[in-house]
């Protein structure tokens, strides 16, 4: 049975406004416009996502906005509000009030937190009343890009079925919709952040001091610059913060979790014992020792697996990882008697695993961890506090649980860009690249891994190959790399 999260006592009732009970419908015609929406599926691995302008404007937005009204109204008998969130990006401001114009159209109630981490989003949908969140972001994706995240009323990813059905509604859409007789509110709540704080801090007070640490935080100009540092330093760490104000022309551009140098350069350069880099919205996290070295979610999983196994914690001694985790990670981890399964990159698919087993703990190389015990979504907040909780009570420098960990298989991840959306994600109909693939396997003999992918997030195919040798990856890595942008980029 997998465990979650408690509701406070009385907390989904904190300042609820009066709930408004489902109005009939009339016809009224809600813009003029027609959509242009691409052949292949709108929602990718990690909701609606791409460049703004492009794929997303506001007349998606709002289209958008309603027919997830409509949808997330069929999931409950009693209405609640929905929560809606962003990051610092330039075009969240315009997006966020889109789609909130969608879902007040279809009689709904909107809470909006502003700039706040999706965590938050996912953490205040379980926690009150609401029928649905929504987080306005691309994550990790450059500043030109945006997204739109849909959460459950349980806090976690919207069901694949229910994205399907706002999807159906988009490309049904003729001019004409059907809008609520009573249209919904919208209401600015971001003193809610303050609950989803306290449930970061709460399960370590009394239980972590991290006085005497200096960790450095990087926090890549998004959506977590007004939270993270706080909650560090009233755990106790002296804290150093990199990239702390929103900024919507400089979100993730070289910093974060995707450009580590700024962090392994200041963690150096403070002597700090570790810091942690957060992505654009603060869902995943990676960290770094104090001799620079790159902690990726292999490592945290390993960490944190085995605080919880020696905890009794950790039902079946089972870790959820996908397809991109290090075998050097496995092999380990299978040494001290757990087992590992892999699922599909992306958390929701994580997330479908771990609910399907009763795994508690899971996550993504890439920093995207999810741990049943506390949320029921990735969080890099909850993640790093918990690491560096680890660290402390185990009484030993991290440098020396890394040395004590695993060695990874050299690995080598390469991203083409391919611009052509059908071709992107199409990319297993090209027979050449196939048949290097194939070569590939069969010269490496069963002494290593290929995966190649097109992305879910962003307009690129990935290369992965993993090999006992450095010399191996690296060459079927550029072969594999030339061939796709041969007959695909």
């Amino acid at each position: 049975m997998v465990t979650s999260p408690v509701r406070t006592q009385g907390f989904s009732r904190l300042e609820v406004l009066p709930r408004r009970q489902q109005a009939a419908s009339t016809s009224v015609s809600l813009g003029s416009r027609s959509l242009t929406l691409p052949a292949t599926p709108l929602f990718g691995t990690d909701g609606i996502r791409g460049r703004v302008g492009d794929l997303l404007n506001a007349d998606l937005a709002l289209q958008v906005g309603f027919w997830a009204g409509q949808v997330l109204q069929t999931q409950t008998p009693e209405l609640g509000p929905v929560i809606v969130g962003q990051d610092s990006r330039n075009s969240s401001d315009m997006l966020a009030m889109a789609l909130t114009a969608g879902l007040t159209a279809a009689g709904l109630e909107v809470w909006n937190l502003g700039l706040c981490p999706t965590p938050g989003i996912a953490y205040l949908t379980r926690m009150t009343d609401a029928i649905g969140g929504v987080m306005i972001s691309a994550s990790h994706n450059p500043p030109e890009d945006n997204g739109i995240k849909f959460f459950a009323s349980e806090g976690t990813k919207l069901p694949v079925a229910l994205q399907k059905q706002i999807e159906a509604g988009l490309r049904g859409f003729s001019g004409e919709t059907i809008l609520a007789d009573v249209q919904g509110q919208h209401y600015y709540r971001p003193e809610l952040l303050t609950h989803y704080v306290e449930s970061l801090r709460h399960p370590l007070q009394g239980v972590t001091d991290l006085r005497g640490m200096r960790i450095v935080l990087d926090l890549a100009w998004g959506a977590s610059v007004a939270l993270t540092g706080q909650v560090f330093a009233e755990l106790g760490a002296e804290v150093i913060c990199l990239h702390d104000q929103a900024d919507g022309d400089r979100i993730n551009v070289n910093c974060g979790s995707t450009h580590l140098q700024p962090l392994q350069e200041a963690v150096r350069q403070y002597s700090a014992d570790m810091g942690f880099a957060f992505d654009g919205d603060a869902d995943r996290v990676m960290g770094v020792d104090a001799q620079g070295r790159v902690i990726d979610g292999d490592y945290i999983l390993y960490f944190w697996g085995q605080a919880l196994r020696k905890a009794q914690k950790l039902p079946g001694d089972l870790i959820v990882a996908t397809v991109m985790a290090n075998l050097g990670f496995e092999r380990a981890w299978n040494q001290l008697g757990g087992s590992l399964v892999r699922t599909a990159v992306g958390d929701q698919y994580v997330q479908a695993e771990m609910q399907r087993t009763g795994a508690m703990l899971g996550g993504e190389q890439s920093g995207h961890i999810l741990c049943h015990h506390y949320n029921m979504t990735g969080d890099g907040m909850l993640t790093a506090l918990h690491l560096a909780s680890l660290v402390r009570q185990s009484g030993v420098p991290f440098t020396q649980l890394v040395d004590q960990s695993f060695q990874p298989y050299p690995q080598l991840l390469r991203n083409v860009r391919v611009e052509d959306r059908e071709r992107r994600l199409n990319w297993q109909d090209c027979d050449a690249v196939n048949s290097a693939i194939a070569q590939a396997e069969t010269d490496m003999a069963g002494l290593g891994r290929i995966l190649v992918r097109a992305s879910g997030t962003e307009p690129l195919i990935r290369v992965m190959v993993e090999a006992e040798s450095a010399d191996v990856a690296e060459h079927w890595t550029s072969e594999l790399v030339r061939v796709v942008q041969q007959h695909l980029g």
